[in-house]
């Protein structure tokens, strides 16, 4: 891992091919949590709030009573705080404190803002228990004007992908330069849905189809700690880590053929024993599908070579 002094983005990472590809694979399949389809932004500050250290699957009920209850500011304003800390320990959404603070943040709007929102990251901060990340995210997510997310999962993601170092202030400078500028609602979206279903603390990568496998470093070496990762997962003699091997070797060479290319990836491997020429076929195969590898069957012998 590489210090933050010393860390810049790898050269040959084009930042809007891998922006492209994150939003798409997003786009194209995500999971539907109801406060994803509205960008009205007292709904996006109870989602963001009951959130905070609760399971998202049990957020979503509550979410949607809590809003059925009190649909708006003025609703909430007006309700009495026993009642709103009450449905907070009826649901287990942790510190009641968290209640109190959002009936006061709703009291708030209403008699200080005119009924309207704050719209930016700093007027959102004046809001009771209304803190920088939570903050960001409303204005991301309501109001597409937010800064770039940071928080467990991104740093994980880019902890793995980019190899960045485990440094704050570099998290915070890397994300903010790998967010599209004025796409802060689809991106910081997309970038927690990837550390959430993809490069979760035990990796889905092929599972989830990580839009990022072509660059990552973890899912090149096959280590993939990360900063709440400190323990690296078996993965000796793993599938995943002999895919690992067969990219690090295509990058040093244009195309090799089947009985070249092994003996770089596994010492054992004979053309016709059980690690030979059909278990590399195997592996080059789930590459290719992966869109990773291209396999040239022209000659006497299957080659292979890099994606370009």
């Amino acid at each position: 891992m590489s210090t933050s002094e010393e860390w810049t983005f790898p050269d040959d990472v084009d930042h809007e091919v891998v922006q492209d590809a994150l939003v798409e694979w997003y786009e194209a399949d995500h999971r539907d949590f109801p406060w994803r389809r509205t960008d009205d932004p007292y709904e996006i500050l109870v989602s963001e709030v009951m959130s905070q250290q609760t399971q998202l699957g049990r957020v979503v009920e509550a979410w949607e009573a809590f809003l059925d209850r009190w649909p708006t500011t003025t609703a909430l304003a007006d309700a009495d705080r026993a009642d709103v800390v009450g449905f907070w320990t009826s649901y287990s959404l942790g510190y009641n404190n968290r209640a109190k603070y959002l009936h006061e943040a709703a009291r708030q709007v209403e008699e200080e803002y005119g009924g309207s929102f704050p719209e930016t990251p700093d007027e959102l901060r004046e809001l009771m228990g209304v803190g920088p990340y939570t903050a960001n995210a409303v204005a991301s997510f309501a109001f597409n004007d937010g800064d770039a997310v940071v928080d467990t999962n991104v740093k994980r993601v880019l902890y793995r992908a980019f190899d960045v170092p485990d440094d704050d202030a570099t998290f915070e400078r890397v994300a903010g330069d790998l967010m599209p500028s004025g796409e802060s609602r689809v991106w910081n979206n997309a970038i927690m849905e990837l550390g959430g279903v993809a490069c979760e603390k035990t990796p889905s990568c092929d599972a989830a189809g990580c839009p990022w496998r072509e660059w990552c470093h973890a899912y090149e070496t096959g280590d993939f700690t990360a900063p709440d990762v400190p323990t690296q997962p078996s993965f000796e003699g793993s599938r995943r880590q002999f895919r690992g091997r067969v990219i690090s070797v295509l990058k040093e060479y244009d195309e090799l053929g089947l009985d070249t290319l092994g003996p770089r990836v596994r010492v054992d491997y004979s053309p016709d024993g059980e690690h030979g020429r059909e278990w590399l076929r195997g592996l080059l195969s789930d590459l290719s599908d992966d869109g990773l590898v291209e396999l040239d069957e022209s000659g006497d012998e299957l080659a292979a070579r890099l994606r370009r």
